[in-house]
């Protein structure tokens, strides 16, 4: 097989009439030239270029040879550039999981803009609240809330300090009033959801000295958890819910952040795959959008006195 530097090396001495100053440019030494011109006319079985002391020249059969050596090259350097070029753009197939109300309200957004920048890009989006869809359903990556269960997979952290808040809707404070204390939850109406196989009844708090936990109860549970946060918005009662998923409901004064002073539990968002492999390019540049945009939600979160006032 007829090695690409030894073409290089044919085409230029061709060009320059003189097989040292080929090398010299390929910044080889004479000898190994010499060579590599021996090389490639052994392996055509013809001689390419008559050769004196002084002189070189084109034989007939490196005549006819040359235009055949420009032409390789020539579809080897285009090759090459096509490769670098699909190298630097974002397409193919990108299929991912996400939770029901973030993926509704904040990815699907996010992803329009997403294929706006890469037209390329074809998106498949599987909306779901249970880390089941990693393995069942044909998806690369997933991204879930909380730390994986699973130490095997490969985990990234997109909002790491994200938080569960307590919050209500006026309407439904209006109509009940609104709790100032942990345990007059008791005495409200709390809407549940599905966390993997069981209702989140189990709300977790720490109020700067200990740890609180308490059940819950009310009178609806979806396995949607954005069917808990519409719950919410319409008046329906108090929910637990991940501030990604409510800011934009608290910022516009649909729902209420209730006891901003205690310390809900943590609700890291990650990015999920099963091996490193699958981090794409498009996949690593979808990690940066998302990280940079929950940040920015993330700054929003409520202190007291935003809540007071």
């Amino acid at each position: 097989m007829l090695r690409f530097d030894d073409l290089q090396l044919f085409v230029r001495a061709a060009d320059l009439g003189s097989l040292s100053a080929a090398a010299r440019v390929m910044d080889m030494s004479a000898a190994v030239a010499s060579a590599a011109l021996k090389r490639i006319e052994q392996q055509l079985g013809a001689r390419l270029l008559a050769r004196s002391t002084r002189s070189l020249r084109l034989t007939a059969e490196g005549e006819g040879f040359l235009e055949y050596a420009r032409a390789a090259l020539s579809n080897l350097d285009e090759g090459r550039r096509l490769l670098a070029s699909g190298q630097d753009q974002v397409s193919g197939i990108l299929q991912l999981s996400a939770p029901s109300d973030f993926g509704r309200n904040l990815l699907l957004p996010w992803l329009d803009e997403f294929q706006r920048e890469h037209p390329k890009l074809t998106v498949r989006l599987l909306l779901g609240d249970r880390i089941a869809d990693l393995f069942r359903q044909p998806v690369d990556i997933a991204l879930r809330y909380g730390e994986p269960e699973d130490s095997s997979l490969v985990a990234l952290p997109i909002a790491a300090q994200n938080r569960r808040v307590l919050c209500a809707a006026p309407s439904y404070l209006a109509r009940h009033g609104e709790p100032r204390h942990l345990e007059q939850l008791a005495q409200h109406n709390c809407l549940l959801f599905m966390l993997g196989s069981r209702v989140h009844d189990h709300w977790s708090f720490h109020d700067g000295k200990r740890e609180v936990s308490l059940t819950v109860s009310g009178d609806r549970f979806s396995d949607d958890a954005d069917v808990v946060r519409l719950w919410a918005v319409a008046g329906a009662g108090i929910a637990y819910k991940s501030w990604l998923d409510v800011a934009a409901d608290v910022l516009a004064g649909r729902l209420k952040v209730l006891m901003p002073e205690l310390l809900c539990e943590r609700a890291p968002l990650n990015l999920l795959c099963a091996h490193r492999a699958q981090l794409s390019k498009p996949v690593n540049l979808l990690r940066e959008m998302l990280a940079s945009r929950c940040a920015r939600i993330s700054s929003q979160f409520p202190t007291k006195s935003d809540v007071d006032h």
